[in-house]
C-alpha cells in the first residue's frame, strides 16, 4: 500500500528551519513569488487561478521566491520538467529543486494540472515560514484506483521496449493567376531512448512544383521549377559515463535543389560534457568532434567538373547553455574542414541571450553567422535569372547571417494577482454592432 506524503515540505521543520528559527528575519505576512517560464510554456492564467494567498510578481527581483521551471524532450516523446525554487529576502539561502516526468500523450489539461501540483508542492516549505500560513491547506490521501481501494500496481514492463514509431503525411497547394505551387512530403520514423542508448531511424521524401508567369517582351512565359528530396539517417548514441558519450551515424540522401544523385555519409563522434549530464536542465557545455566519410554523386558536373568524388573531414562543435534567475544563454560554435584540403572548410557560430538587467529591464539577442567554403557540389555554369527568382538550385554563397535584438523595460505595479479574461482578443476582428 502506497501513501503520498509531502514529507519534503516538513523536513525543514524537523532541521530546526521553523519560522520561529529565522524570527531574526523580516519575514513577509503574506509570500510573494515570481514563476519564470522563459525556457518553457507556463499556463500563467491556470496557476493564478489555482494558486491563492499568495502575490504573484512581475518583478524577480521584488519576489520572496523566484521558480525557474525548464522542460527537456524524454526518448518517449514525452518531457521531463524541473522546478527550482530559489529564496531571497527572509528566504536568502533557502534552495529546492523538484521534477517529474509528463507522458508523450499527455494533453495541455494533464501536464498544466502536473506543473501546478509541483509547484504547490515546493511553494509549502516558504508558505509555512510566513508570519501568517493560516491560509494553507495541507492533505494526506491514500493513493487509490478507479474503484476507490488502495493502490498496489507497481510498474509494469513496457510492452514496446521504449520503441516510439512516428509516420506522416502533408500537402500544401497555393495559387493564383500568375503563379502557383504544391508541395507533398511523407516521413517515417523510428527511435529508442534509455539512460544508457539512443537509436534512430528517419526517413523522408518531399517532393515540389512550383511555376510561374512572366512577360519576357515577347510575350508570356511559363517557367516551372520540379524539386525532389530524399533522405535515409540512422543514429546510435552511447553513454560512457556521465561526462563523455559516443555517437555513430550515417546519411543517404537524394536532393535536386543540392545536385546530389546520392549522397552517402559515415560519421564517428565523441563528446565531452564539462558538466554532469544530469544538470542538463540548468546547465550545458559539450565539446564533440566528429570525423566523417562522405561519397558524393552529382546529376551535373561541379564547378570542379567532379560527377563523383569522395571526401574526408573532421570537425569540432561547441555547445553552451544556461538557465538561470537572470536569464538564458545558448551559444553554439562548429567547424569542418576537409582532410586532404584544409582550403575547403566552413565555420558557424549561432547564439541566444534573454537576460533581465533589473526587475523591470531586459534585453535579448538573437544571432546566427556562417562562413562556407565547402560547396564542391555546387554545378558549373550560370544560373538564369528565372532560377534564381525560382531557388530551383542552390548557389554558391561565401557567407549567411541572420540576427535579431530588443530591449524591454516594464514599470509600474509589481503584482500580477488577478485574471481577468473578458473581451480577450482584437475587438476589430469581431463583427459587432452596438
Amino acid at each position: 500500500m502506497s501513501k503520498t506524503f509531502l514529507l519534503f515540505a516538513f523536513i525543514p521543520l524537523f532541521l530546526g528551519y521553523s519560522a520561529n528559527s529565522q524570527s531574526g528575519r523580516n519575514l513577509p505576512g503574506r509570500l510573494s513569488i515570481f514563476v519564470d517560464c522563459s525556457n518553457t510554456w507556463c499556463d500563467m492564467t491556470y496557476i493564478r487561478t489555482e494558486i491563492k494567498g499568495v502575490d504573484f510578481t512581475l518583478d524577480n527581483q521584488a519576489a520572496d521566491v523566484h521558480v525557474l521551471i525548464t522542460s527537456l524532450p524524454t526518448g518517449s516523446g514525452g518531457s521531463h520538467y524541473q522546478l527550482i525554487y530559489y529564496g531571497q529576502h527572509a528566504f536568502a539561502g533557502m534552495m529546492d529543486t523538484l521534477s517529474f516526468d509528463v507522458d508523450r500523450n499527455a494533453t495541455d489539461v494533464e501536464i498544466r494540472e502536473s506543473l501546478l501540483f509541483y509547484l504547490k508542492s515546493g511553494l509549502v516549505a516558504y508558505v509555512v515560514r510566513t508570519k501568517d500560513p493560516g491560509n494553507l491547506s495541507i492533505e494526506f490521501k491514500e493513493r487509490t484506483d478507479s474503484s476507490g481501494r488502495p493502490d498496489t500496481t507497481k510498474e509494469t514492463k513496457d510492452p514496446w521496449d521504449y520503441w516510439i514509431f512516428r509516420v506522416g503525411a502533408n500537402g500544401n497547394i497555393n495559387a493564383d493567376a500568375v503563379y502557383r505551387s504544391n508541395r507533398y512530403s511523407s516521413n517515417l520514423s523510428a527511435n529508442r531512448t534509455t539512460e544508457k542508448w539512443k537509436y534512430g531511424l528517419f526517413l523522408n521524401a518531399s517532393r515540389n512544383q512550383s511555376s510561374f508567369t512572366y512577360d519576357d517582351g515577347t510575350g508570356e512565359v511559363e517557367f516551372t521549377v520540379n524539386n525532389h528530396d530524399l533522405s535515409l539517417y540512422h543514429y546510435l548514441v552511447g553513454s560512457i559515463n556521465d561526462r563523455w558519450s559516443w555517437a555513430y551515424d550515417a546519411r543517404f540522401s537524394q536532393s535536386t535543389f543540392s545536385n546530389y544523385k546520392l549522397r552517402s555519409e559515415v560519421s564517428l563522434g565523441i563528446e565531452y560534457n564539462i558538466y554532469p549530464y544530469k544538470e542538463v536542465n540548468n546547465n550545458l557545455f559539450t565539446i564533440s568532434y566528429v570525423l566523417a566519410a562522405k561519397d558524393q554523386r552529382y546529376y551535373d558536373s561541379t564547378i570542379y567538373d567532379k560527377l563523383q568524388e569522395r571526401v574526408y573531414t573532421q570537425g569540432v562543435r561547441v555547445n553552451m547553455t544556461k538557465n538561470q534567475k537572470w536569464g538564458n544563454l545558448s551559444i553554439g560554435l562548429f567547424g569542418e574542414h576537409f582532410l586532404n584540403d584544409w582550403d575547403f572548410f566552413n565555420l558557424g557560430i549561432n547564439a541566444f541571450t534573454n537576460v533581465r538587467i533589473t526587475g523591470g529591464l531586459s534585453f535579448f539577442v538573437s544571432a546566427f553567422g556562417g562562413v562556407t567554403r565547402d560547396q564542391i557540389f555546387l554545378p558549373k555554369g550560370s544560373a538564369s535569372p528565372q532560377e534564381v527568382l525560382a531557388r530551383q538550385r542552390q548557389l554558391a554563397s561565401g557567407y549567411n547571417f541572420f540576427t535579431s535584438f530588443g530591449i524591454n523595460y516594464r514599470f509600474g505595479s509589481r503584482l500580477n494577482n488577478f485574471v481577468n479574461p473578458r473581451f480577450e482578443g482584437d475587438m476589430r476582428n469581431m463583427n459587432m454592432s452596438f
